[in-house]
């Protein structure tokens, strides 16, 4: 397991990402951490919960 996290290190030391992928995954992290924190102090909104529907209740 180690000797392929080597090889993808060698790989991306030959052959680097561009800045402007660098910049997207770290956006896309920093959405995903404040999303994370904001669920986390302020909770989760009433409006977004699922409603529990009973199967046949339409019937």
């Amino acid at each position: 397991m180690p000797f392929d996290w080597l090889l993808r290190a060698v790989g991306w030391v030959r052959n680097p990402p561009s800045a402007k992928m660098v910049k997207l995954v770290l956006a896309v992290i920093a959405v995903a951490l404040a999303l994370g924190a904001v669920e986390r102090f302020l909770g989760w909104p009433d409006w977004l919960t699922v409603d529990n529907i009973r199967r046949g209740a339409f019937r």
